[in-house]
């Protein structure tokens, strides 16, 4: 049986974090090294899935959450207008293999695509 993923840990209480928003299925956080003046994690309760292409073909309704929550949350702590990033796989700068979607918001500009 592998580790629970740091994000497991966060929600389970193990590691510290504050959730900032949660629903059924789904929690948000802030990342501890924003690359953005906003810049949250929107992450599935569920180990199920490593990457978003895994989530939109096995869970595309758990998808849907994601992107909701991340629409909210842009909503409450920017102007509404954001970018939603995946990184999907190590070349692409995941570094955790649990899917989660960056919420990046406040003063970005298209040539900062770097995230």
């Amino acid at each position: 049986m592998s580790e629970p993923s740091i994000f497991t840990r966060i929600h389970n209480g193990e590691i510290p974090s504050e959730i900032i928003a949660e629903t059924e299925n789904v929690f948000a956080i802030r990342d501890i090294a924003p690359k953005a003046p906003v810049h949250l994690l929107v992450i599935p309760k569920t180990e199920d899935y490593r990457n978003v292409v895994e989530l939109a073909a096995g869970d595309p309704g758990l998808l849907a959450e994601v992107v909701g929550l991340a629409n909210s949350l842009a909503a409450e702590h920017a102007d509404g207008d954001f970018r939603l990033v995946f990184n999907t796989g190590p070349n692409a700068g995941q570094t955790v293999f649990h899917v989660h979607a960056h919420v990046l918001a406040g003063g970005l500009e298209e040539e900062s695509l770097g995230a």
